[in-house]
């Protein structure tokens, strides 16, 4: 009888020991405590990049009177995006369209139903993993903002951007990240160069082109190479573009999904090239307009950061360098272009900056990512990553700039485009949002 107790005795302590245990061994196999915490602190960096960075960034680049208007702008798309991400743009970009699913996902994962604490993808959970690419999905209408800057109505601005995260971005973003037909194609962009800086960079052109130029806008810019005007505070700019540097860092390295070797490369590169492409546009407009500014240096930072987006994770140092550099030039260039010979008023340089830097980016990935350049390697030649890369830009942009001009067709029918010539004169910070920023 004692040995009989003593026998359930043991059996039981080893089964409160053991299962435990076991359970405890598969849960460490599933999930990655270092990735997952890596991922959480990325996450924050990329939030980190619209508000406050992309928000004091522009704030500080346009007149006085329009930077609550700016802030404001940020502000509702962030929270609108977040929304419309929950309720269902999640599931059209990364759930399972089944027979369309190399075009669009579907609405399995509409309300985040189904999926709650064990739902994984990799080694994370599913819910840090939705969040992280929502913040992507927050910052690229929000970049779009540095377009139509001091002259679009705020209902407009809602309209659209909501229409366009939805219209836009989740299309092209599971088409490269989700699963659809440019990922099978092998087009590569590793953190959003085409996702992301491509399709707001074509948007901003197409909506600077339908709105127009700002009223008593001077043909030629004066001050500088960026604006037209004057910033009214190039220390809020600075404050903005060292934020998105940060910020970044969780952009690119976060993009790995992984606290690994490619993580810290892409770190690696992203500095490099952002250093890279401010040095450039520093000693570049020193040398064209006789004296540096801190809006061109902070533009630059923007320009190497948006070049080397689709190659950080896929590149060594010595294309971060030359991506970062051709950043710097190109885009330079390419405002340049688009304010002195073709008189576009895309305010911030949406397009020239981060739709060309995206763009630029792209066609860098075919030759750096090479192992000859000290990339990770190809999977076939040089020229043929270059096809598949543009065949993903052509692609991209052709179906951005038909949507985009639709849903602002579309915007104009209903709640119309832009404010009144009295409102524009007066500014938007009091004229429609009843509120003054001239202290900021």
């Amino acid at each position: 009888m004692v040995l009989k107790q003593r026998i359930t005795t043991f059996v039981v302590i080893t089964l409160l020991v053991l299962v435990p245990t076991q359970v405890m061994a598969a849960d460490v196999a599933t999930l990655n405590s270092g990735n997952a915490a890596w991922i959480l602190t990325a996450t924050a960096l990329v939030l980190l990049m619209t508000m406050p960075g992309i928000a004091l960034f522009y704030g500080g680049l346009v007149s006085a009177k329009n930077v609550v208007s700016v802030l404001m702008h940020c502000v509702s798309i962030a929270c609108i995006v977040s929304v419309l991400w929950f309720l269902f743009v999640y599931g059209l970009a990364f759930g399972d369209g089944g027979g369309a699913n190399e075009v669009i996902g579907g609405f399995g994962k509409a309300l985040f139903l189904g999926v709650g604490f064990e739902g994984m993808v990799g080694d994370i959970p599913e819910s840090l993993f939705f969040t992280f690419q929502m913040t992507f999905a927050v910052i690229t209408p929000a970049l779009i903002v540095g377009a139509f800057v001091e002259r679009m109505k705020f209902a407009a601005v809602l309209m659209f951007s909501a229409l366009w995260v939805i219209l836009v971005y989740a299309p092209v973003c599971h088409w490269l990240w989700g699963g659809g037909f440019l990922a099978e194609l092998g087009v590569m962009d590793f953190a959003g160069g085409l996702v992301v800086h491509a399709t707001c960079g074509t948007a901003a052109i197409v909506v600077a082109v339908m709105l127009g130029r700002r009223r008593g806008d001077p043909p030629e810019f004066d001050q500088s190479v960026v604006v037209h005007r004057p910033a009214h505070n190039p220390g809020l700019t600075m404050v903005g573009a060292a934020l998105l540097w940060v910020g970044w860092f969780g952009f690119n390295a976060g993009s790995s999904l992984a606290a690994d070797g490619s993580a810290g490369m892409a770190i690696l590169v992203t500095h490099v090239a952002a250093a890279t492409g401010a040095t450039t546009w520093m000693f570049i407009e020193w040398a064209h307009r006789g004296k540096p500014t801190m809006m061109g240096i902070a533009t630059g930072v923007i320009a190497g950061l948006a070049t080397i987006t689709p190659a950080s994770g896929f590149v060594g140092p010595v294309g971060g360098i030359v991506i970062g550099l051709a950043g710097g030039i190109i885009c330079y260039l390419m405002c340049i272009l688009i304010h002195k010979v073709l008189k576009i008023d895309d305010t911030l340089d949406v397009f020239a900056v981060h739709g060309v830097g995206g763009m630029v980016g792209i066609i860098l990935t075919s030759f750096f990512a090479a192992t000859a350049l000290g990339g990770v390697g190809l999977e076939g030649s040089m020229g043929d990553q270059l096809w598949k890369q543009l065949v993903g830009i052509g692609v991209t942009v052709a179906w951005t700039a038909l949507l985009s001009a639709g849903i602002l067709m579309l915007v104009k029918m209903t709640v119309g485009l832009r404010v009144s010539e009295a409102e524009e004169t007066e500014g938007l910070d009091v004229s429609t949002h009843g509120e003054r920023g001239y202290n900021l």
